[in-house]
């Protein structure tokens, strides 16, 4: 099936020095987003990793940054509940950022996607950072899948923030002919925003396709801060604009608890990036990989 024409995507970069009351209250900002989504023309909207990390905004006094990860996992699946309802009533598929999920014995940074035909569909986060494998902080457990989900006639893949930095990625996804990547992202500094969004920019050349990137700004309520923005990047080719840039709103630290960045980006051809993929574009070699090469080593 050829995916549409084009889509229209909202990507929401959380603010998380927003303070929270409850998950009432969170759930409360995302329905208002998702209502301006949908007012928007956009078929998704997309939250940054750990949009959750507001929570902590609300947790009780003296919770010591070991259990924050336990605590929010503990809270994650009324969460999830009270996210259903709003993706029906809208009728707008939700990328949900992530959250820590219970998984054996242990938590993931798990992205749920949320699409208006009721179906749920998890990402466990497959690298983590250091930060993610401290036992003196949040210890996570990394994932081994990525699901690939035909909707709307779209092929849509999530990827969470470091894994957009993994070539080896790109190459398992390159045969599944993927239209549309969702990377939900949190960076504490710039250096880190322009690593995933350079790479899911790389990503949008290497697999000819579209990739929606957004993250956290702001200072959570445990002091960690944040810089990003958000962006829709397509390939590099003439007919898309030559540029692989679709839409961008530039980062920010979000130091004004006002400067949420919301992203409309309008009418992305995945029709365009299609016809490319199957033979049209520039240079595109396909689904390559480098199993026949040798590396060849030259001492002096």
């Amino acid at each position: 099936m050829a995916p549409p024409d084009t889509v229209t995507l909202a990507l929401w970069a959380t603010n998380l020095s927003r303070p929270l009351s409850s998950l009432d209250d969170w759930a409360a900002r995302v329905d208002a987003r998702l209502a301006d989504a949908k007012a928007a023309g956009a078929r998704l909207l997309v939250m940054p990793e750990y949009a959750c990390e507001q929570w902590l905004s609300f947790r009780p006094d003296g919770l010591p940054a070991t259990q924050e990860i336990a605590w929010m996992g503990e809270r994650a699946p009324d969460a999830l509940e009270r996210l259903r309802p709003l993706v029906a009533r809208h009728g707008v598929g939700l990328l949900a950022g992530t959250m820590p999920w219970a998984v054996d014995g242990g938590f993931a940074n798990r992205a749920w996607l949320l699409l208006p035909d009721g179906r749920e569909i998890a990402h466990d986060k497959l690298v983590l950072t250091p930060a993610e494998m401290d036992p003196e902080g949040w210890q996570l457990e990394t994932g081994s899948e990525i699901p690939v989900v035909d909707w709307d006639g779209m092929r849509l893949a999530p990827l969470v923030c470091l894994d957009v930095e993994m070539p080896a990625i790109s190459v398992a996804l390159a045969r599944h002919s993927v239209d549309l990547l969702l990377v939900p992202s949190q960076t504490a500094r710039l250096a880190g925003y322009s690593r995933v969004f350079g790479c899911a920019r790389a990503r949008a050349v290497e697999l000819l396709c579209a990739v929606a990137a957004t993250g956290c700004v702001g200072i959570s309520a445990v002091g960690n801060a944040n810089v990003s923005g958000c962006a829709v990047f397509v390939p590099c080719e003439r007919a898309l604009g030559s540029t692989g840039l679709h839409a961008e709103i530039a980062p920010t630290d979000g130091a004004d608890m006002d400067d949420e960045p919301f992203l409309v980006a309008r009418d992305i051809p995945l029709g365009v990036i299609a016809k490319l993929r199957a033979g049209g574009a520039e240079v595109w070699p396909g689904a390559w990989d480098a199993h026949h090469i040798t590396i060849r080593e030259v001492s002096r």
